[in-house]
């Protein structure tokens, strides 16, 4: 009797092996992925998330400091805290104060370290010398700094030696309508190293034919620089303004040592700077996160319309 021998579908075996095979390369690569972010992730959850989380619930709870052991209750409050932050006169003053400082060093901040990158890209001798020399304050010691600017900007100093009769009364650290614009400057300066650097690598992908088109063309050095470097140079703006935007908000430092705590009469403090008076000095570390978390949301929405109307989309 004749046996019929059915075809094995050898053919149609070799699509869904393939198939398999590319479900496990590619399970294999997102596990070797997870693995390596593992790091990050764990620093991100540490440093930024936990502290987060924690000053979230310190914000909605009548928080306060006990010794390690003991067990005590700390009642819910709810909104509390967030409504005294909102109608604290010091608390907001802090915040327009921190509006002032934005609004002048931010623009400058951008303005000078995109024009300063850009004439540091043109040098040809002592190029090295002159990026460390911009960059040296960033890298000092703001103590160090601060005596320096407190020589230079106190009633006896040396700009008001300069400035003679025009110099301001009272001087600039303890003039409640110059402090918060000194401290603005003060911090320009000392940061813009960075922020050059960060514009002399995005210099380095604008194409130089770019720039012999545009001098083919018969353009001016200005009307190359704002229709060439600048669009060119979009994405580290972007960037730039952001890290500003952050930095600033984190004031602490300069006002804290500048002016003895925010004087004259508050006109210098900073949000960190009342957080720290209310949440170490006064123990209320409740309230203290409160304002916290309504700085936090601040400069989110603010990070965000400039991403949002400065950043590139593809």
């Amino acid at each position: 009797m004749a046996t019929t021998l059915t075809p094995k579908p050898v053919l149609a075996e070799v699509p869904a092996r393939r198939g398999s095979e590319h479900r496990r390369h590619r399970a294999r690569q997102s596990f070797l992925g997870w693995l390596f972010s593992a790091p990050y992730l764990v620093f991100v959850a540490v440093i930024f998330a936990y502290p987060l989380g924690f000053a979230l619930y310190m914000s909605v709870h009548d928080y306060f400091f006990t010794a390690p052991g003991v067990n005590v209750v700390r009642p819910f409050v709810g909104a509390r805290n967030y409504l005294k932050a909102l109608s604290d006169p010091a608390v907001l003053r802090s915040f327009g104060n921190l509006g002032v400082f934005l609004v002048i060093n931010v623009p400058l901040t951008v303005v000078l370290s995109l024009v300063l990158a850009t004439l540091l890209n043109r040098v040809v001798h002592a190029r090295a010398f002159l990026r460390v020399s911009f960059y040296l304050p960033y890298l000092t010691a703001s103590v160090a700094l601060v005596g320096v600017w407190l020589f230079l900007f106190s009633g006896s100093g040396l700009v008001n030696q300069v400035l003679g009769p025009l110099a301001p009364s009272p001087p600039w650290l303890v003039n409640e309508r110059l402090a918060m614009p000194s401290i603005a400057l003060f911090v320009t300066w000392k940061q813009l190293g960075f922020y050059i650097l960060l514009y002399l690598a995005a210099l380095q992908n604008v194409g130089t034919e770019l720039y012999e088109a545009a001098a083919t063309d018969g353009a001016t050095r200005w009307q190359a620089f704002w229709n060439v470097t600048v669009p060119g140079v979009r994405s580290a703006t972007v960037l730039v303004l952001l890290l500003a935007t952050i930095t600033g908000a984190n004031l602490f430092t300069e006002p804290y040592l500048l002016t003895g705590g925010g004087g004259p009469n508050g006109a210098s403090s900073s949000p960190v700077l009342v957080m720290y008076q209310q949440g170490i000095q006064q123990g209320k570390p409740g309230y203290a996160a409160a304002i916290g978390v309504l700085l936090v949301i601040l400069t989110l929405v603010i990070a965000f319309l400039q991403n949002k109307f400065g950043g590139e989309r593809d």
